[in-house]
């Protein structure tokens, strides 16, 4: 055969061949060939391009035939190097073009490969002893590959990467060309990899050569050179790579640490030449420069801290026992690194330990345990220490939970529990190390149940300190402590990580444990050690930890914002701050309150961070005074504690501004309170800036600091608190220096801050900043003045000022606009300080106050009295100035302005401007504003002064407002955009001085008006209305002014609400006039009616698109319109006016509408003003508006149909819709005929959204205030307001709305009687039918069946209170269809919540007609045969009846009602037994209270029974502790008073919560019946616990379980199988026989038993056959679960057992069985499995007897000796042991079992649950005897 043709059929053969049979194949071909092996191997060398081909064709993972011929053709060559010996030129050849070009086609595919072609190269290595081939090629290329991929260059230091120059290679000729070639085909992965393997083989082979002086490489060196070598370059290499990218630490880590670590392990250190030097390469050198690049990553990204992690876990996992190695010797000299000595390495290891990152967690933790030598054992046991369980911990097992006893017992397993006595003997660290490990471990993977048993005890452990503990605060040595629990200082760090990792645990229940445990440490008991909890895990942790609402569950309720967690969280840092210096508790404030920068909080979070700081603020004011007295430390640190001061109370500031995104006005008064303690705890007022000081002050709610406010006493005594230095007197009250700052800021406020020669210009938002300063420093000064003359240099600094105010050199000094600015800030405040002192009074005298609080209102109210009189008196002086001031300033809104000024500021060029910016030059809006400043004080004063005095200089005044006014409205040409704009800014001032000048309008206003008149053609109407040519050119100019469209469209918006905002004075002015008493002339008016429809049209047209700042103005006039309409009906203020058609208000209603519905925000202020204004009282009452002839819906009503069903959605809505309905509808009582719906709506309506924004927006915006007060008021405002922010206020409205109804009704027949009466009457009986008729009709209220709370059970409440409430509509004509819908319901079956509504209900209607008592009631009572509750509900309302009926009719109620109830006291039902005894004794004890047991001799036989009967009822004790159960509840109870709205609703307001229903006098007789069953069963269980015998075999005699039998007989016999149940084949036959209950005839024989005896034998008898039959067909299986205690896990493996038919299931308590969740999940199985308890102290004793019986004892368990489940037979009688869910099976009972199994496992995570685990190894079981 030719020599091709033998290599090619040698190369197919490799396709079948498998590799391990290659070498004998070729051993057999060199034999019977002359070949030789280098020959057959240069041969075979020429084929692999066959191989590469089959490869690069191959698109997808190679085939396993396509791997065994590669594998095979490897294996051939490799065989023939080793037969070939160390021939070199041959072994690069293999490399150069086998190896390599094999690598880089199969990196992509299958590394296996890879694996299997370097390991046969490796062992042609070792055997021909060729390493130095490999150093010569292999190693240096990949070196190379892996240096480039860093740009890293040839380096010197690399003993290999040299292209080696030893004499014995250079006969290799080795390509280096070809070689640099192929440097970028191999990746990265690939190239640290082949590395990786070539150092490990050389580690192998050096191990095995052990150094011997024969092992000499081919090239003359030894493997140990070789070693050392590439050691030293990968160590270089790998510190190199895990600085660079991801990847490249990736593939450090993955492939070169772990056989350096390797490497390390056996030599410390290595010497050896690198370019003719001697290096030095130690283990401590190596991982000194490795922890150096750790540090790095720790301060980079999480990736790279998760790589540095990973590389401190490899190191600790090599070389765990630190304190052996660290000292090294190496070259004479000794290197020592200890890391436990780094502090950086313990930081980093807390770091870590709370990481968001689980892998980090566990890494963490695994390098502190292996770095402490922190073992299971010593987890387990505190190093042998006696431990000495206190008896009260003993003692109070028997006080624990089912679930704490079980966490108690695990813990215990797991060492916890041991609490040491302080007087023997002090806790190591080591020891101390354990229990911080176990709880570590707890928190991250235990149960919340073990938690909760082990925290505590371990915490104790950690805490247990000998006194006095002064001497462990610092360590005895300086730098870092070696195993960091040696100091107080250390232990805290360390129990601040469990605590920050408990703050975030994902179970709710753990994070409350851990902060409640933190809390509750009674820190006095160590000392100062409080100080010793860092401060960073305070700030940190700890404060966002109290964010958490689990902590704050009762947060909020009633009003009430605390809780426990925020009393403990003050308390504490009370006592940390306690001992902390002046300066230290500075900083730590200011610390501490900046954390509100850092984190957003919820409600309870703000509330609790205010605490804290409140509480770590006090005492700092103490220590503030002693420094005070220190004058040498005063002067070293004033200047920094002023700053510090400074940045605190701008920090305080801020968290009272976060306070603003909780609407609660409540709860934010609350906050801020705190935040106000706190800054005057720790400064004074002159210690902070005076701008700071009035920007905190204004950040206080205003209504708080307003006159009356809640805060306004203490603001002002802070204010005015001396700061001790610069007191003038002994008193503590003298505001000197801020008097004085108070005092200097208007001078410096109005002062120029630049040269005179520069033009000052302004815009407004410069005005906007400026008004704020002024009125936040108008507030404070109002606050703190408290003498007159405090005022005195403010009212002299005006009258100096004004009197220049005109003078054009004094305007290069100072501001006019500015003195102007503080004008109106004073103006405003004083109006305040007045509407405050006003409302007070009102309220003082509608409360009679008290005589003393009477005499302090009279003092504020004549000092402030004082301060109106000082300032009208300075008013009056400066008014002449203001007036020559403001006519010069106007004078710019008439000046020739034509040509259009291009001279725009940049921030406004365009074509459109921003809504506030005006289009106009800077000087000419600087200008403006000086002018509208300018009339806006004039005005602003002048009606200030009118209401104080009528003088030449007012009424000057006010005439040339009025003038101006009349000259801005006759103002019409706007020829260009200057022009318009000009005329906006008119318009502006106007609105301004209208609104001032029509709150005083006066005759002389009339006046003025009338001489307007003078000016009009001589052809006018003498006549005419008054203010009709005022408001039709005002409307006429102003509208063409927006037709033109010479203004852009935002400017434009601008002026159209000014128009508004003008029109809504204007109409106002009627209103304005008859309140001042200004009286027209005969025959006159103020509008004539074509004028109000013009108005009411416009309005109309343009309320749909109405913008937001619109709205309200709109809204207004419309409601001002509709009440010119209704004057002019009666003929007075409007001429000829027919008021308001139908067809007017269906426009109005649509446009309304469109608005209401158009708008996003629901706002309180617009829909109060909408429902105001459209559903105006005086077109309310004409009945033509809700409904038209053909019965359709009129205007109002469609839109109040409309506005009930939105309200649905949106609960503010439909609040102030019920408020005005109500009281609309209470006024016209006629028109509720037309709203049954609604009325219902309102009555159901109960929405479970709660709008706490409803109640923030009316206590802070004076408008929406102000809007809802004109809403028609409710009937009774004191109930319903305490409902306004719940679901119920519609409800309550609608129920006040009847109740009043019904008083009206009763007038009906007295001397005031008129139609409203009949109405109201009408009214409620139509009512009370439709809602009658819907509860027994309508399909979901009507329902027997439903869920407690849910929504059917909600509308059923709502619906019978409503009825109870319209009870007293009931009359003569009604009263029939009453009773019968009555009746209906009693006989329906409803909760407790409903029926006592029913009770109520029907208890006044027997009440009210006592004719229909025998008629109907009697025989309700005599039906015995109605259910159970239906009796109890008869009998509740008879026997009120009788307590509550007249004494007319009293006794004849008695002789109807008590002898049919007296039979229910012998009924089966318990509950209804009980009620009726309790009910008996009231009605015997009330009426027949005279009856002497001791004269029973001349009584009847009747009186005598009842006697007895009193008696018993009276003495029994069970009797007397039910009567004295429901003590008070009979007695209060008052028919009347129940169904009026504060009978129902007033639960509300004390602790019920759902729907206002009290708790029913049946569910108390059920709860307390219930209890007293409870106490009996615990009773009887401790009475069984204890007779209860420790043998656990059952007795498999039937007659021995008679009584067990009994007690587990059903209550039900006929019921008593388990009806899903599928039989087996093999059962079927015993099914069919009746084996349960024996055959029919059996069956049929025990129902006609009539002696107990039998039956009870019968049943017996018949439960043991079916026992015994049970048990034959089950398998010899007992699984033994005693040491689980999880729930899920125990009902899953019930069902396991019940499934695979096992003979029983041994637990370790069977109370477990009635556990809701293991119901749930085991779905009756605990009923058909044997389940036996065996405790877990019983289960050695239960094995030992199983294994007597012949049962195999078999553990579940991985042990050494551990066999796979699916190769063991398990036998015919085995007992199955299960264990622990995280320990596993205890030691002493692994020593009793006959084996252990195991189940093998493929995957990453090597556990399975032990559910799981059992349920698979009862399969296995069940699948081997199937068979049999």
């Amino acid at each position: 055969m030719p020599m091709e043709s033998y290599i090619t059929s040698l190369s197919n053969s490799f396709r079948l061949v498998p590799p391990p049979a290659v070498p004998a194949m070729l051993d057999c071909i060199l034999a019977s060939t002359a070949s030789s092996p280098l020959s057959l191997f240069s041969s075979l060398l020429d084929t692999f391009s066959d191989i590469t081909q089959d490869v690069i064709n191959s698109s997808e993972k190679l085939d396993s035939e396509q791997c065994n011929y590669i594998g095979s053709f490897v294996g051939a060559l490799c065989h023939l190097l080793k037969k070939s010996g160390a021939d070199l030129a041959a072994l690069q050849s293999f490399i150069w073009k086998i190896l390599i070009p094999l690598m880089k086609l199969l990196q992509v595919y299958d590394h296996a490969i890879v694996n299997e072609a370097l390991g046969s190269f490796f062992n042609v290595v070792v055997e021909t002893k060729s390493w130095g081939v490999v150093e010569a090629t292999l190693v240096p290329y990949f070196l190379r590959l892996a240096g480039l991929s860093m740009g890293m260059l040839h380096s010197e230091e690399l003993a290999i990467y040299r292209w080696s120059n030893d004499e014995s290679l250079t006969s290799l000729e080795i390509n280096k060309d070809y070689m640099l070639s192929q440097s970028g085909s191999f990746t990265l992965q690939t190239s640290c990899h082949i590395l990786s393997l070539i150092f490990d083989a050389a580690l192998e082979t050096k191990h095995t050569a052990k150094s011997t002086p024969g092992s000499i490489l081919a090239s003359g060196h030894s493997i140990q050179l070789f070693t050392q070598n590439l050691l030293w370059d990968l160590c270089n290499m790998t510190i190199q790579m895990v600085s660079q990218s991801s990847e490249h630490r990736s593939c450090a880590i993955t492939f070169f640490l772990p056989l350096i670590f390797k490497a390390f392990v056996s030599d410390h250190a290595f010497q050896f030449l690198v370019c003719g030097q001697m290096c030095i390469l130690s283990r401590v050198n190596f991982f000194m420069k490795i922890w150096k690049c750790c540090k790095t990553l720790f301060s980079l990204g999480p990736l790279e801290r998760r790589d540095a992690y990973c590389v401190l876990s490899l190191y600790v996992s090599f070389f765990p026992s630190i304190d052996e190695y660290e000292d090294v010797e190496v070259g004479g000299k000794i290197e020592a690194f200890d890391l436990r000595a780094e502090k950086e390495f313990w930081d980093e290891m807390k770091r870590g330990l709370v990481d968001k990152e689980g892998l980090v967690r566990k890494q963490s933790l695994h390098i502190l345990k292996m770095i402490l030598h922190a073992s299971a054992e010593n987890q387990q046991d505190s190093g042998g220490i006696v431990e000495k369980i206190l008896n009260q911990k003993s003692s109070a097992l028997g006080g624990m939970t089912k679930k704490g006893r079980w966490a108690d017992k695990e813990a215990k397993s797991l060492g916890v529990g041991k609490i040491y006595d302080s007087v023997d003997f002090h806790l190591n660290s080591q020891q101390k190390w354990g229990a911080f490990f176990l709880l570590y471990e707890m928190l991250e993977e235990y149960g919340t149940h073990l938690v909760e048993a082990a925290w505590n005890h371990q915490i104790t452990l950690l805490l247990h300190i000998p006194f006095p503990c002064d001497n462990y605060v610092n360590p005895s040595s300086g730098g870092v402590q070696c195993h960091q629990m040696e100091t107080l200082v250390e232990i805290f760090n360390w129990l601040a990580v469990l605590w920050e990792r408990g703050f975030c645990h994902d179970n709710p229940q753990v994070r409350c444990l851990i902060m409640q445990s933190f809390l509750g440490i009674e820190w006095t008991n160590y000392g100062n050690c409080a100080t010793l909890v860092p401060e960073e895990f305070l700030l940190g942790p700890f404060i966002p930890g109290l964010n958490d609402p689990v902590h704050h569950k009762d947060f909020g309720i009633k009003g009430v914002y605390s809780s426990r967690t925020i009393e403990g969280a003050t308390k504490f840092l009370h006592q940390y701050t306690n001992v902390l210096s002046l300066r230290e508790k500075i900083t730590f404030l200011i610390n501490l309150a900046s954390v509100a920068k850092k984190y957003s909080f919820g409600r309870a979070g703000l509330m609790s961070f205010a605490e804290c700081i409140a509480s770590a603020a006090v005492g700092v004011h103490a220590r503030n005074c002693e420094v005070e007295q220190c004058k040498d430390m005063l002067s070293a640190t004033e200047v920094s504690l002023h700053n510090d001061k400074v940045e605190l109370l701008d920090v305080l500031r801020f968290i009272m501004e976060s306070s603003k995104q909780h609407f609660n006005h409540n709860y934010r008064l609350k906050v801020c309170e705190k935040i106000l303690d706190a800054a005057a705890s720790v400064m004074h007022v002159i210690d902070v800036p005076l701008e700071l000081l009035l920007q905190f002050v204004s950040t206080l709610p205003q209504e708080s600091t307003n006159y009356g406010g809640s805060l306004r006493v203490k603001v002002q005594e802070w204010l005015r608190t001396c700061d001790g230095k610069h007191c003038i007197s002994t008193c503590c009250i003298a505001a000197v220096p801020l008097l004085k700052s108070l005092g200097d800021f208007p001078r410096n406020f109005i002062n120029l801050q630049y040269s005179e020669d520069v033009l000052v210009t302004y815009d407004d938002e410069d005005l906007n900043i400026w008004e704020l300063q002024a009125k936040r420093w108008a507030k404070v000064l109002f606050l703190i003045i408290k003498e007159e003359h405090d005022l005195d240099p403010t009212l002299m600094f005006f009258q100096n000022h004004a009197i220049d105010l005109c003078k054009e050199n004094c305007h290069l000094k100072w501001l006019p606009v500015k003195f102007l600015i503080l004008i109106l800030s004073v103006v405003l405040e004083l109006r305040i300080i007045k509407d405050k002192t006003a409302d007070r009074g009102k309220q003082g005298r509608n409360k009679l106050e008290l005589s003393l609080p009477e005499r302090e209102n009279h003092v504020v109210s004549t000092k402030f009295s004082y301060i109106f009189g000082k300032f009208d008196k300075l008013f009056a002086l400066i008014l002449e100035e203001l007036v020559s001031f403001a006519r010069l300033s106007s004078s710019v809104f008439w000046s020739n302005m034509a040509v259009e000024d291009t001279n725009l500021p940049g921030s406004i060029r365009g074509k459109l401007g921003g809504p506030s910016q005006r289009r106009l030059s800077s000087s000419t809006t600087t200008a403006i504003l000086q002018a509208i400043t300018s009339i806006k004080a004039l005005a602003s004063i002048s009606s200030w002064c009118a209401q104080f005095r009528r003088d030449v200089s007012v009424d000057s005044a006010l005439t040339f407002l009025w003038q101006l006014c009349w000259k801005i409205i006759q103002s019409s040409t706007c020829n260009s955009e200057t022009e318009a704009e000009t005329c906006v800014a008119a318009y502006e001032a106007l609105a301004h001085a209208l609104k001032e000048l029509v709150s005083v309008f006066s005759p002389l206003a009339l006046d003025l008006l009338m001489e307007n008149y003078k000016s009009l053609p001589p052809n006018a109407d003498s006549k005419k209305p008054l203010l009709d040519s005022f408001v039709w050119t005002f409307l006429q100019n102003i509208n063409n002014i927006i037709a033109v469209g010479n203004l852009v469209r935002t400017r434009r918006a601008v002026l159209i609400n000014w128009k508004w905002i003008c029109l809504e004075s204007l109409l106002s002015i009627p209103n304005y006039a008859i309140e001042n008493g200004v009286e027209l002339e005969t025959c006159s008016s103020f509008f004539s009616d074509d004028t109000v429809r013009w108005i009411f049209g416009d309005l109309v047209d343009s309320l749909e698109n109405a913008s937001e700042g619109s709205v309200m103005p709109m809204l207004r006039s419309i409601r001002l319109v509709l009440e010119l309409f209704a004057f002019g009906r009666k003929g007075s203020i409007v001429s000829s006016c027919d008021g308001v058609d139908a067809q007017m208000m269906w426009n109005l209603v649509h446009s309304s509408w469109i608005l209401h519905i158009s708008c996003n925000k629901r706002r309180v202020a617009p829909i109060a003003a909408l429902l105001s204004a459209v559903l105006h009282h005086s077109v309310f009452s004409e009945e033509g508006m809700h409904e038209i002839d053909n019965n359709a819906a009129g205007p109002l009503k469609w839109l109040v149909e409309k506005i009930i069903e939105e309200g649905t959605r949106s609960p503010r809505t439909i609040r102030l819709a019920a408020l005005h309905l109500t009281g609309l509808w209470l006024s016209n009582p006629n028109t509720i005929k037309y709203y049954m719906k609604e009325l219902k709506q309102l009555t159901l309506y109960g929405s479970v959204a709660f709008d706490e924004d409803f109640e923030a927006e009316l206590h802070d915006n004076s408008e929406a205030r102000s809007e809802v007060s004109i809403l028609a008021k409710s009937p009774d405002p004191e109930l319903t307001e305490v409902f306004i922010n719940t679901e119920l206020y519609a409800r309550v409205s609608v129920a006040v709305l009847f109740d009043e109804l019904a008083d009206l009704a009763y007038m009906i027949g007295s001397k005031n009687e008129n139609e409203n009466n009949h109405a109201a009457l009408q009214s409620g009986k139509m009512f009370l039918l439709e809602l009658l008729d819907t509860a027994v009709n309508d399909k979901d209220l009507a329902k027997e069946l439903y869920k407690k709370y849910s929504a059917i059970h909600r509308r059923k409440v709502r619906v019978w209170q409503m009825i109870c409430i319209l009870s007293r509509f009931i009359d003569q004509d009604i009263v029939e269809n009453v009773t019968n819908s009555l009746h209906v319901s009693l006989y329906r079956t409803n909760l407790p919540a409903v029926r006592q509504y029913l009770e109520t209900f029907a208890i006044y209607i027997y009440l009210k007609f006592p004719s229909l008592v025998g008629e109907q009631l009697v025989p309700l009572l005599r039906n015995y045969d109605m259910r159970p509750q239906a009796s109890a509900l008869v009998l509740f309302v008879s026997a009120n009846v009788i307590l509550h009926a007249t004494k007319e009719v009293q006794s004849r109620h008695l002789d109807e009602l008590l002898p049919p109830i007296i039979p229910l006291l012998t009924s089966h039902h318990h509950t209804l037994r009980g009620f009726t005894q309790l009910l008996v004794y009231q009605v015997l004890s009330k009426l027949l209270p005279d009856l002497d047991s001791s004269a029973s001799g001349t009584l009847s036989l009747e009186k005598r029974c009842f006697v007895d009967l009193k008696s018993y009822l009276e003495v029994n004790s069970d009797c007397s502790r039910l009567r004295a159960s429901m003590e008070g509840y009979l007695d209060d109870f008052n028919p009347k008073n129940s169904i009026t709205p504060a009978g129902i609703f007033t639960n509300r307001i004390e602790e019920i919560e759902f729907e206002c229903v009290p708790t029913s006098l049946m569910e108390q007789v059920v709860n307390f019946l219930n209890d007293a069953r409870e106490d009996l069963r615990c009773s009887m269980a401790k009475d069984a616990d204890t007779l209860k015998n420790e043998h656990l075999k059952a007795d498999e005699n039937p007659k021995s379980n008679r009584a067990e039998l009994l007690a587990h007989l059903p209550k039900d016999i006929s019921l008593d199988f388990q009806k899903k149940i599928t039989l087996y084949k093999h059962e079927n036959q015993a099914a069919d026989s009746g084996f349960l209950f024996g055959n029919n005839g059996t069956y049929k024989s025990l129902m006609e038993m009539g002696k107990e005896d039998q039956l009870l034998d019968q049943l017996l008898h018949s439960r043991s056959v079916a026992v015994e039959k049970l048990r034959a067909g089950r398998q010899q299986f007992i699984l033994v679960a005693s040491l689980l205690d999880r729930i899920p896990n125990l009902a899953g493996l019930a069902r396991t057992c019940e499934v695979f038919k096992a003979s029983a299931l041994a637990i370790a308590d069977k109370n477990v069985l009635h556990d809701k969740q293991f119901q749930l999940i085991s779905v009756t199985a605990e009923k058909w499995v044997p389940i036996v308890e065996v405790p877990v102290s019983s289960v050695k004793i239960f094995l030992e007897e199983k294994k007597r019986e012949g049962f195999s004892i078999m553990g579940l368990e991985q042990t050494a000796n551990s066999i796979p489940l699916d190769q063991y037979t398990f036998p015919k009688k085995t007992v199955l042991v299960l264990g622990r869910e995280k320990e596993g099976i205890p030691v002493e009972l692994i020593h009793m079992l006959d084996a252990c199994i195991e189940i093998p496992q493929l995957g990453v995570v090597r556990s399975l649950n032990v559910h799981v685990s059992g349920a698979i190894a009862l399969w296995e079981y069940t699948r081997q005897q199937r068979p049999q």
